[in-house]
């Protein structure tokens, strides 16, 4: 099995953090140069626990789809993505929220196996935990972007309100 962690500390409340990570039409915009998209499942607004959705997008030049459920749910704290139907042998991606100093550290961990055994362990170390933890990272600097900028905006509208 190859993983990764990613920790993002985000200037935004938990509850913005959490809901981007899981807003299926952000993930859409976040990797539209992947062309990913919702084709079946939940296709729109903020997945939960039990619902799935299937991608569709390009990776690598191939397009192919990938279907994941959510298996585990504590808003605003924690998810859990589990694939059910894809190009991996096995995907599991943990989506951890905490408030820490007045800022959201989010803790991406992705634990994954591709195909063909020991060639896939090959691919898995050699290139495949670079790319996806690439693509990850994007990711989360685009949640990152958003939820401080959300938050900027909220921080405004309340000091206008005050002073107004």
């Amino acid at each position: 099995m190859a993983s990764f962690r990613i920790v993002t500390r985000i200037a935004a409340p938990i509850e913005v953090c959490f809901n981007l990570a899981r807003d299926i039409d952000f993930h859409t915009r976040s990797l539209s140069a992947t062309g990913e998209r919702a084709v079946a499942g939940r296709t729109s607004g903020l997945i939960g626990l039990g619902e799935s959705v299937t991608w569709e997008a390009r990776h690598l030049g191939v397009w192919q789809q990938l279907t994941s459920e959510i298996t585990a749910f504590d808003f605003p704290t924690y998810f859990r993505d589990v694939m059910t139907r894809g190009a991996f042998h096995s995907f599991a991606h943990d989506h951890r929220f905490e408030t820490v100093g007045g800022e959201t550290v989010m803790t991406d961990e992705v634990v994954f196996r591709s195909p063909f055994g020991p060639l896939g362990a090959l691919v898995d170390s050699v290139f495949m935990t670079g790319y996806l933890r690439r693509l990850l990272e994007g990711r989360c600097q685009a949640i990152r972007q958003e939820a401080e900028a959300v938050a900027k905006d909220h921080a405004e509208q309340r000091d206008t309100a005050d002073h107004g």
